[in-house]
């Protein structure tokens, strides 16, 4: 009887690699499917806000169509596996450094990235750099029709027709890296004129390893949006290795389509994200930090309260006589006596020049 089961057992084991295709493990092939990790997804746990979907996104990204390493298919898998939700390809419209990837058709990297976001189920948006020494420098124009209809060189005389095109193909525009690359942070009568007209839309406050403070004096004085983007040019395990977050910005949607993200860029509803630091409008922080930290109380007379950080995001918080921020780390429960009716500030979460979110907790 044992030996009929044994034959049994052998026969179906022998059926499932029949039809299973290439057995796993041979003495010529081992397999180690536990390995791959090609499709594993980092999970980016920032909530959603009330109405709105928060969707990851990258703006700022390059491929080996101008002068970085990747293939545009495989920034869509990067950001992918980096837990974003939509990036736009924005190579140099006048920049080729890699022989044998010229293209004359500029509309080329996206279309390829964008083939690849459908067949995984991710967002990719159109879009271009104008490339310019300053103080005009560079500027990134989203949802293109055509980039091919864009200046190729880089003369002065043709800035003012970049721009246009990006005008007239209704694009959201930002500028890029404004303290890039002297180290000087510099609005010039151009921007300023721009940003006052509502011409210019954003600017990074955050890119690649950047921060540029002084943008926030500019926010204040003209409320445009202020963004957060890789600019990346080498491969993402590089510049990002695991636990490090890349930077990106917060786009508050209604929706999980491109219509719905341009939707929600021009209407402002977006936070900058880089480094454990927010910055952009104090209802969307505000909104986010009420949707990441849960408050439980333990000791209302003492004031000993257990706080929950729900989010992948580490805050920072300051109160009371206490000179240093205390970290409230991701997936974390902190307790602390915080009495009620404190006002906290958080450190982390800049609404403006040395202006950053207060609330009471409880």
């Amino acid at each position: 009887m044992k030996r009929v089961y044994f034959i049994l057992l052998l026969a179906v084991a022998a059926t499932t690699a029949a039809t299973a295709g290439k057995p796993i493990q041979t003495n010529d092939v081992w397999r180690h499917p536990g390995a791959e990790r090609t499709n594993c997804r980092r999970n980016v746990c920032i909530p959603d806000i009330e109405g709105y979907r928060t969707l990851k996104c990258d703006f700022h990204v390059h491929t080996c169509f101008t002068d970085a390493q990747v293939y545009p298919a495989g920034r869509v898998n990067e950001a992918w596996n980096d837990g974003l939700d939509v990036i736009a390809i924005t190579d140099h419209f006048e920049i080729r450094k890699n022989k044998g990837m010229e293209t004359a058709d500029m509309n080329l990297p996206y279309e390829i990235a964008a083939a690849r976001g459908r067949e995984i189920g991710m967002l990719v948006i159109s879009g271009g750099e104008i490339t310019r020494h300053k103080p005009f420098g560079h500027i990134n124009a989203l949802f293109l029709k055509d980039a091919n209809r864009f200046p190729r060189d880089r003369t002065p005389e043709n800035e003012q027709a970049a721009l246009d095109e990006a005008f007239a193909q209704e694009a959201y525009i930002f500028w890029n890296h404004p303290g890039w690359p002297d180290d000087s942070c510099t609005l010039y009568p151009m921007h300023e004129r721009l940003l006052r007209e509502g011409k210019i839309h954003g600017v990074e406050i955050f890119n690649s390893k950047e921060h540029y403070p002084r943008v926030l004096q500019w926010y204040e004085q003209m409320g445009f949006s202020m963004l957060a983007n890789s600019d990346i040019h080498y491969m993402s395990g590089q510049q990002y290795p695991d636990g490090v977050l890349r930077p990106m910005t917060l786009v508050f949607a209604r929706e999980y389509t491109v219509e719905s993200v341009r939707e929600a860029l021009f209407a402002g509803r977006l936070v900058a994200l880089y480094d454990n630091t927010l910055a952009g409008a104090e209802k969307y922080i505000r909104a986010l930090v009420g949707e990441s930290l849960a408050v439980r109380v333990i000791d209302a007379r003492k004031g000993t309260i257990e706080l929950c950080n729900k989010s992948d995001i580490e805050y920072s918080i300051r109160y009371g006589d206490y000179m240093y921020p205390v970290a409230i780390y991701g997936h974390q429960t902190v307790r602390l006596n915080i009495p009620k009716g404190t006002r906290v500030t958080f450190v982390n979460c800049v609404l403006g020049y040395e202006k950053y979110f207060e609330t009471e907790l409880w």
